[in-house]
């Protein structure tokens, strides 16, 4: 694997897929950067997800990812490469010329730009169809992937507001998170989730080694077991999967997504209580007239309507009732033209800013507070719209790219400076669920974090921070100094890393939990070819320690995704079904997502193990 890279996601990546999928990797980096990036990832770790020695990352310096670059970091013979610039040319360049020099490999691009990003994919797909004659599009595994951080890290973060974690699998539209259950007490049942997805060590509960030890002898993490090893094993605790959801109370649909200003905004409730009174009066000028001079009720309530609009002749040769109820319907009548006038304007002012941007409203709670509405807020603000959740954003800037997102979705939004006084207390901050400080600035989302829990000390709170080491020491701070709040510090390029790998490995991969010291994968395969699964049911297909099958893919194979790990695009329905039944027979045609150890995936592509070169 060949990463090419500026910044702290290159390094990020190319440590995920040394440690993470066991992957030779080359490392392209600025020449300013190569000893830094060489101290960062050159010498073996300690391997914290297996325990045992890794190949070091080897560096090469590059000004810029040119051909002779890229030919020095053994493009030419690799397997896959990303091109992780943050410059969006730089990245088009040598993807293009990358495709040249390897028509079969394996590309995935970090794009900005949407747009050209797809168009990118497209051409670099068809430059490699062009060049290998006869190769079906379906069948070439050596794709084009273009990714954003800001897409790949928002589910990271929704799900940190939502749950506190950031083991998250994004499969179809749907957040999967590996929740760690401890050992139930007695007569407790907990809820099994979709499957068990591993059984704990025995130590996994200490506070000495809360991600379990193998020392001593002790048990360590069992990955995939049956259903009788987990009803064994009640002494241990286990790791469950489940979907991320929110348990708070979710934000009426007619708020979030409106259209135009509702009936109730255009008329306020002083407005249509004043014309209730003035039908009333008429009501009952119509009837006493009906009453009194024994009119026709129909030809009463003509009269009391001419007298109101004063359009009426002066009763002057009739009786004095009919005198008296004349001038009465003109006084009501002169209380109807002001009325007029004001429902008038309180229409028209409603109309002129219902595009305008919302206010929180008085009675919200239980919300979530979004700070920062550029790319990354953007994301995760469109992530948590899909999920109903109540979110209230904080924007400095009124021309950030999530403005025009958040008035399209009706969200509340207050524009100023974080850091001012009353501006958290705005946004409702004392009354919220959990806090997402995810601007451009690390000391203002550290400011933004300390404000909010002098007003709220159990706040949830998760910080968006750049450097790695700086949000190991926020978070060991903050936990310190707020030890019953959950605090979580998270870096983008941490966040994205592991779907950039998953990519590389290919777009059957859709990601990657650790459980204490061992790696399960999760990836979507065709049943054809693989005589593990062919004609088996569910039940025969599973294999405990090495995979399980969890959901099949019900579209029809000519309109499946070719990636299950993207986002659902607008109007599209979920197609996996994840409630299977052990007897389901699995045929040919069919597609399955399956949980699996890494030998169990090399296993089930029919991949031999490679030997480890010597570390030198």
């Amino acid at each position: 694997m060949v990463v090419c890279g500026d910044d702290g996601l290159a390094r990020r990546l190319a440590v995920e897929l040394r440690e993470v999928y066991r992957q030779r990797v080359v490392l392209v980096v600025p020449v300013e950067h190569a000893d830094e990036r060489a101290a960062d990832t050159g010498a073996p770790s300690n391997d914290t997800l297996s325990g045992a020695a890794v190949v070091p990352v080897r560096v090469v310096a590059a000004p810029a990812p040119t051909t002779a670059a890229l030919l020095r970091a053994g493009v030419d013979r690799a397997a896959a490469l990303a091109l992780v610039y943050e410059d969006d040319e730089t990245n088009l360049r040598a993807a293009l010329a990358a495709r040249r020099l390897s028509p079969g490999l394996r590309l995935v691009v970090r794009m900005y730009n949407r747009k050209l990003g797809q168009h990118l994919e497209e051409l670099l797909d068809q430059g490699a169809l062009a060049a290998v004659p006869g190769l079906d599009r379906a069948a070439l595994d050596a794709s084009t992937t273009v990714l954003s951080d800001a897409d790949t890290a928002a589910p990271a973060l929704v799900a940190t507001a939502i749950a506190d974690t950031n083991k998250v699998v994004q499969a179809d539209g749907l957040l999967l998170r590996a929740a760690e259950r401890p050992v139930p007490s007695r007569g407790q049942v907990p809820h099994p989730g979709l499957c068990t997805l591993a059984l704990l060590s025995s130590t996994a509960a200490e506070p000495a080694g809360f991600e379990g030890s193998d020392a001593g002898g002790a048990p360590g993490p069992e990955l995939l077991p049956d259903d009788r090893t987990v009803r064994g094993a009640a002494a241990r605790g286990t790791v469950v999967l489940e979907a991320v959801r929110h348990e708070g109370p979710a934000l009426p649909a007619r708020r979030l997504a409106r259209r135009g200003a509702p009936l109730g905004e255009v008329f306020s409730a002083r407005l249509r209580w004043a014309l209730a009174g003035i039908v009333a009066a008429v009501l009952a000028l119509s009837v006493t007239s009906t009453v009194l001079t024994h009119a026709d009720p129909l030809h009463a309530t003509y009269l009391t309507l001419l007298d109101l609009f004063s359009i009426n002749d002066p009763a002057v040769d009739e009786s004095t009732t009919r005198q008296v109820l004349q001038l009465l319907s003109g006084l009501v009548g002169l209380a109807l033209l002001p009325l007029l006038v004001a429902g008038a304007l309180e229409a028209l002012g409603t109309f002129r800013t219902a595009g305008a941007l919302r206010r929180p409203p008085r009675g919200l709670s239980d919300h979530i507070v979004l700070l920062g509405l550029g790319k990354i807020g953007a994301r995760v603000l469109a992530r948590l719209r899909e999920l109903d959740i109540p979110v209230v954003c904080v924007e400095q800037d009124p021309d950030a790219r999530g403005i025009a997102l958040a008035r399209d979705l009706g969200v509340p939004v207050v524009l100023g400076d974080v850091t001012e006084d009353g501006v958290l207390d705005s946004a409702r901050v004392h009354r919220a669920a959990a806090l997402l400080a995810l601007t451009s600035s690390d000391t203002t989302n550290l400011e933004a974090t300390l404000a909010a829990r002098s007003l709220k000390n159990d706040l949830r709170v998760a910080l968006r921070l750049y450097d790695d080491d700086f949000a190991t020491a926020v978070y060991r701070s903050l936990r310190s100094a707020h030890p019953g709040a959950i605090t979580r510090s998270r870096s983008v390029s941490h966040l994205a890393a592991p779907a950039f790998a998953g990519a590389m490995m290919g777009r059957q991969i859709l990601g990657a939990i650790s459980v204490e010291r061992k790696v399960l994968l999760f990836a979507a395969l065709p049943v054809a070819g693989h005589p593990q699964l062919e004609d088996r049911t569910v039940a025969e297909a599973f294999r405990p320690g090495a995979w399980r099958v969890l959901a099949l893919d019900t579209a029809a194979p000519t309109t499946r995704r070719p990636d299950l790990a993207s986002s659902h695009q607008a109007g599209e329905k979920p197609q996996l079904l994840w409630d299977l039944h052990p007897g389901y027979v699995l045929r040919p045609q069919d597609r399955v997502v399956v949980a699996t150890t890494r030998r169990g995936l090399a296993e089930l592509l029919g991949d031999s193990p490679q030997p480890r070169p010597a570390t030198p």
